[in-house]
This record gives structure tokens, C-alpha cells and sequence, in this order.
């Protein structure tokens, strides 16, 4: 049987990014709100757009947290979701749900990003690092100041890493991840995301000792 083209969601230009209320048009709530991820995506998949809506609403800030790590800088981060989402779309009908809906969602987003990481020709500054421990209200100037250059040396490390250790740092470190899902996100072993780990530590804590 041939496959007719799925035709792209509703404003698929400007998809969500934050979460916000889906109405149902008589003042309250949609009830898919109330539906599990599994069953948005079956309905999704069958071209329901109201489900698909539900579900970037439900994933997008988390897939925006992950891109905007990966990536350093915004835009580049809110490129790649648009690109995962609009992917995700056009690959519901073929999603078999061996995976929670937000794990292959994470995988296709990971991917995007470690595409763009990839074409670039050297590593670009990091408009965006995790939060450093924030500063006590009496903290004197000069210590503040450490603070933020700290802030700005774990970010140039992380840039100077390669996409393959950044990718599983963050993953680990940053998004929690075990080291089973990290394998299954990268299509890669587990003792490939423990060497990794390994090396992408390794490099940082060298890069951080000053600081220390």
C-alpha cells in the first residue's frame, strides 16, 4: 500500500517552545491533557494534531533544556527542536513505542544536535553552562567575581570538547541519565558512554583545577 506524504502540523514554523494551556474552545481544558504520553502518540500518529500539541507542550521545555546544553546558544537550541519536532511529525505513523515517547524524542533531539555540533568548524563559545552555585547574599565582590570567571572557564572547556563527550556529559551529569540510556540514545555501548565519560571528566576537572 502506498503511504501518503503526512502534511506538516498547524504552524509548523512556530511550534511551542514553553508550555502552555490547551483550551477546548468552551473554557476549559482539553481532556487529551489528561491522556498518557502513549496515547497521544497513537493519536498523533494517526494524524490527530490536537495530541501531537499536547505532547511538545508537555516535552518542549525539557528538549529545549537538553538542545540549549548541548548547543550553547539559544537559537541554535530552539532550531534543533523545531527540526526534532517537525522529524517527530512526520514519524509518528511509523513509531513502534519501544521507548517512552519523551526517551525517542530525547534521542531524535540529541541527534539534531549532535549534527549541528558537528558541522562546526571549531568550537564555538557557550552562551549558556550549568548554573554555578549561587553566590551568598554577603558574598564581597572579588569572591562573586571568581565566581563568574569560573562560570565562564567551564564554559570554554566545555566548547573544547569534542560533540561525542559533550553529548554524554551532559546526558549524564546535567539530564541524569544512566548509563544504559545514554548507550540507547547514541545507538552506541555502554562501555563506549563509560570511556567517554571517563575522558570528558577527565578533561574538565584538568581545565577546572585553577578554581579549585
Amino acid at each position: 500500500m502506498r503511504h501518503r506524504t503526512r502534511p506538516p502540523p498547524p504552524h509548523d514554523t512556530d511550534l511551542p517552545l514553553r508550555p502552555t494551556p490547551v483550551a477546548d474552545g468552551t473554557g476549559g481544558q482539553d481532556s487529551a491533557v489528561a491522556l498518557t504520553d502513549g496515547m497521544l502518540a497513537v493519536r498523533a500518529g494517526e494524524g490527530d494534531e490536537d495530541a501531537f500539541a499536547v505532547l511538545v507542550r508537555r516535552h518542549s521545555s525539557r528538549l529545549l533544556a537538553l538542545a540549549l546544553h548541548l548547543l550553547g546558544n539559544r537559537a541554535d537550541a530552539e532550531d534543533a527542536v523545531q527540526e526534532a519536532l517537525l522529524s517527530a511529525w512526520r514519524q509518528l505513523p511509523e513509531f513502534r513505542h519501544r521507548a517512552s515517547f519523551g526517551t525517542w524524542m530525547y534521542r531524535i533531539v540529541t541527534n539534531r544536535c549532535l549534527n549541528t555540533l558537528r558541522r562546526r568548524p571549531h568550537p564555538a563559545p557557550l552562551d549558556s553552562v550549568p548554573e554555578p552555585v549561587a553566590a551568598d547574599a554577603g558574598s564581597s565582590p572579588p569572591r562573586v567575581a571568581e565566581t563568574d570567571a569560573a562560570t565562564a572557564a567551564l564554559a570554554r572547556a566545555l566548547s573544547e570538547l569534542s560533540p561525542e563527550l559533550r553529548t554524554c556529559w551532559v546526558l549524564r551529569e546535567l539530564h541524569g541519565l544512566h548509563y544504559e540510556e545514554i548507550a540507547h540514545l547514541l545507538g552506541t555501548s555502554e562501555k563506549t558512554v563509560r570511556g567517554r565519560l571517563f575522558r570528558a571528566r577527565r578533561t574538565l576537572t584538568e581545565a577546572m583545577r585553577p578554581w579549585r
